[in-house]
């Protein structure tokens, strides 16, 4: 009888021992996001307080699934621009716009949507690059009447790129290999790609046109088209700062504040739940707050 008392006992130890560890594995991982969400959010605050503007993060980490260790690459998508074109219409349309961008580029849709919404605010806008702003990150970037940049940071070329379902490939590219080569030796497929992969660089060059109007570096739309839409270059070709200002002038700055840096400390690749790729502190129109 003892003896079953005493493996009674220890079974229910055990148990409440796996329990521990089990609420702890579930709980540790739930209030650490809680903490960072947390310090994220009051450091967009004291952003926003000291620039006075409306703060908005464009964010993209490759994160890991937990336990499997499967790399999941965030991008620009149409989530992305549903929230940024929401912070942007929540905003006064007196208060200038900080864009904290740091990202790959993505889906072409979303980040024509966001740079036109950001063009189209009356206020002043600002985008602040810390690392990188790749393709769609560098089409939203043009639309902003200031571009501040770390001293190493990076833009990169819009030109539009083409998918066959299995590869991707320069629209500039696929179009070139059709001209030169005779037609009867091209296949229907790649004519069809090559007549979309045109039609994608003509709406390329009228899109930046018209983001580029009354924007940073609109007197230099020929050259910006040049380097940057016309496959030139290598889709990853990184532009640095220097060259940034070359191409749209003075309105890109080398530098950007201080509090950007601290709050990119928590945004680092982690295990875990997918961390959202965009947010803000939505603020409260000048009359609510003499109210208050």
């Amino acid at each position: 009888m003892q003896t079953v008392d005493a493996l009674t006992a220890m079974w229910n130890v055990l148990t409440n021992v796996w329990f521990l560890i089990f609420a702890i594995i579930i709980i540790i991982p739930v209030l650490q996001r809680y903490f960072i969400n947390l310090a994220r959010r009051r450091i967009l605050t004291r952003i926003s307080r000291d620039r006075k503007s409306q703060v908005i993060t464009l964010i993209h980490r490759q994160e890991t699934i937990a336990f499997l260790g499967i790399p999941l690459s965030r991008y620009i998508d149409i989530d992305d621009s549903e929230e940024v074109l929401r912070a942007i219409r929540l905003t006064p349309p007196d208060t200038p716009i900080d864009l904290i961008m740091h990202t790959p580029g993505g889906i072409a849709l979303a980040a024509t949507q966001i740079a036109l919404a950001l063009k189209a605010h009356p206020a002043p806008k600002r985008v602040i690059v810390p690392h990188y702003a790749m393709s769609g990150g560098t089409l939203i970037a043009l639309a902003a009447d200031e571009i501040l940049m770390d001293p190493h940071a990076v833009l990169g070329p819009v030109d539009p790129q083409m998918t066959d379902g299995m590869s991707s490939y320069a629209a500039a590219s696929v179009a070139k290999a059709v001209k030169e080569k005779p037609v009867d030796k091209v296949s229907d497929k790649t004519l069809i790609m090559a007549d979309n992969a045109q039609k994608a660089l003509d709406q390329m060059n009228s899109l930046i046109r018209e983001i580029l109007k009354g924007k940073c570096g609109e007197d230099r739309t020929a050259l910006v088209l040049e380097e940057l839409a016309s496959g030139k270059y290598t889709h990853d070709y990184p532009i640095f700062p220097e060259r940034a200002r070359e191409l749209l002038g003075d309105c890109v700055r080398i530098g950007i504040p201080g509090s950007v840096y601290d709050l990119m400390d928590f945004y680092k690749a982690a295990s875990g739940a997918r961390k959202p790729g965009v947010e803000y502190i939505p603020m409260a129109p000048p009359e609510r707050e003499q109210r208050r």
